[in-house]
C-alpha cells in the first residue's frame, strides 16, 4: 500500500511526499515548470542563469551564508535546468527539514539578483558554456537537438550563448523569475523521514510570497530532422543518429523505453554486442528516449575513432533497422528485467524518489505507483517493440557529427541506410 500523499494549497502550489520510516534523512525540493522551452529567443539561457543566481543571495542571506548554513548540518543544496523544467534540491538529516524549507524557500522568492553577483555568475555560466563546447560528446546533442527541432525553444541549447547571457540584465533575470516562478507551476516534493502534514503546514507559511498564477510561452514541439556537421581536430568522431520520439503522455512511452534498452541499453543490448564487443569499433555506444510533454527524440549516441568510423556508421544502422524486422523473447524479456530493476532500486534512495514524484505531478499531474508502472514496462510484447521501431524509424532522420570526418558518409546515404 503506498503512504504517498499529497496537498494543494490555496495559492496552488502542489505538495507530495513519500514518507519512508527506515532512513535518517530527507530529500526535498522545489521543480518550477519552466525551462528552456520557455524562454523567447532574445533571453535563451536566463532559465540556467536564474538557477545559479538563486543561490547568490537573499534579503535575510548572503550567498556565504547559503553555503555556510547548509553546511554547518551536512546538508546538500543542489539545483538543475533543463529543457522544460529547473529544480531546486536538499537532501538534510531529518532534524533539518525546516532549515532546508526555510532556504529553499527563501531563494525562490526573497533573491535579490546583485549587480555585481550577477556580473561574476555571467562570467562564470560563460566558462559553462566554454567548457561544454570543448567536450564533444556532451555539445554533440545540443546540435543535434538544434537540428531536430529548428527555430524552436526545444531547439535552443540550457546554456544559452555567451552573447546572450552576458547581455541579461538583473530586471531581465527578475522579470523572467516573476512571470514563471507562480505557486501553481510549482511542485513541492519530499522523501524520507517526514511527516505530511507538518510539512504542508510549515510550506504553507514558509511559501506565501509566491506570485499568482501566469500563462507561460512556449512552443510546441516540432520535429523536422537534417544533418550537423563539424570537423575537428579530435581523437575521435562522436556521432548521434535519432528520430522524432514520443511524448510522456504517448501509449507507446513504455515501449518505446523497452526498445530503447533492447538496442542500446545494456551489455546485452543489440548494439553493445555487435559494434563493442564482436567488432571492437568503440568504447562507448548507448541508445536515449527523451519524452517532453507534447514530443519527444529517439537516438543512438556512438563515439569512434577516425578510422573505425567508416564501419561504424553502416553497421549501427543496419543494427537499428533489423529491430522493426522482430526481437526475439529473450531479449525483450532482459530488457522488461533491466527497466524494472532500475525502477525498484531506485526506490532505495530519498533523493530519486524525490524527484520522480514531482517530474509526475508535473508531467501528469499526479503520482504514478511502482505497480502501475512496473505492470506497463511488463506488458510490453515483442511485436509491440517491432511496431514502434517501424514508426519512429520511418521517419526522417536527424545525423550529428563532430570530430575527423572524412571518413564519415554524406546524410542522404546514411539516410538511405536507415530506410526501412
Amino acid at each position: 500500500m503506498t503512504t504517498i500523499r499529497e496537498t494543494v494549497l490555496p495559492s496552488g502550489l502542489r505538495i507530495v511526499t513519500d514518507p519512508m520510516s527506515t532512513v535518517e534523512t530527507v530529500s526535498l525540493g522545489v521543480w518550477v515548470d519552466a525551462g528552456t522551452r520557455h524562454e523567447m529567443p532574445e533571453i535563451n539561457g536566463v532559465s540556467h542563469l536564474l538557477e545559479h543566481m538563486a543561490f547568490k543571495g537573499t534579503e535575510r542571506r548572503s550567498a556565504r551564508a547559503i553555503a555556510e548554513e547548509m553546511d554547518a548540518v551536512g546538508g546538500h543544496l543542489n539545483a538543475y535546468t533543463s529543457r522544460d523544467h529547473t529544480a531546486y534540491y536538499a537532501k538534510i538529516l531529518k532534524e533539518d527539514v525546516a532549515l532546508s524549507l526555510d532556504v529553499l524557500s527563501d531563494i525562490l522568492q526573497h533573491s535579490t539578483m546583485d549587480a555585481e553577483e550577477l556580473a561574476r555568475e555571467q562570467a562564470v555560466v560563460v566558462q559553462e558554456i566554454a567548457q561544454a563546447i570543448d567536450t564533444p560528446d556532451d555539445i554533440i546533442f545540443d546540435h543535434f537537438q538544434a537540428v531536430a527541432v529548428p527555430g524552436q525553444s526545444l531547439g535552443r541549447p540550457v546554456l544559452g550563448t555567451e552573447e546572450l547571457v552576458r547581455g541579461m540584465s538583473r530586471d531581465t533575470v527578475l522579470g523572467y523569475m516573476r512571470h514563471h516562478y507562480s505557486a501553481p507551476r510549482m511542485v513541492l516534493s519530499a522523501a524520507g523521514r517526514l511527516e505530511h502534514d507538518a510539512l504542508v503546514e510549515a510550506a504553507a507559511k514558509a511559501f506565501s510570497a509566491l506570485p499568482g498564477p501566469a500563462t507561460p510561452i512556449t512552443d510546441a514541439c516540432r520535429y523536422v530532422g537534417g544533418d550537423f556537421r563539424e570537423d575537428r581536430d579530435l581523437e575521435q568522431v562522436h556521432v548521434v543518429v535519432g528520430f522524432d520520439g514520443v511524448s510522456y503522455r504517448d501509449p507507446d512511452y513504455y515501449i518505446a523505453s523497452v526498445l530503447s534498452t533492447l538496442l542500446g541499453g545494456g551489455m546485452s543490448s543489440r548494439l553493445f554486442q555487435e559494434v563493442r564487443e564482436k567488432r571492437g569499433l568503440v568504447y562507448s555506444i548507448y541508445s536515449f528516449a527523451s519524452s517532453y510533454d507534447d514530443g519527444g527524440l529517439f537516438g543512438v549516441y556512438a563515439g569512434t575513432g577516425e578510422d573505425e568510423v567508416a564501419e561504424l556508421i553502416p553497421v549501427m544502422c543496419d543494427e537499428i533497422v533489423k529491430v522493426a524486422d522482430g526481437v526475439a523473447e529473450d531479449e525483450l524479456l532482459r530488457a522488461r528485467a533491466q527497466l524494472k530493476a532500475s525502477i525498484l532500486m531506485s526506490l532505495e534512495s530519498t533523493t530519486t524518489r524525490c524527484e520522480q514524484l514531482a517530474r509526475q505531478m508535473v508531467i501528469y499531474g499526479r503520482p504514478v505507483t511502482v505497480a502501475e508502472v512496473v505492470a506497463k514496462v511488463e506488458a510490453v510484447s515483442a511485436s509491440d517493440v517491432a511496431r514502434v521501431a517501424r514508426r519512429l524509424f520511418a521517419g526522417t532522420p536527424t545525423f550529428a557529427a563532430i570530430g575527423p570526418l572524412a571518413n564519415v558518409e554524406g546524410y542522404d546515404r546514411v539516410a538511405d541506410r536507415l530506410r526501412l
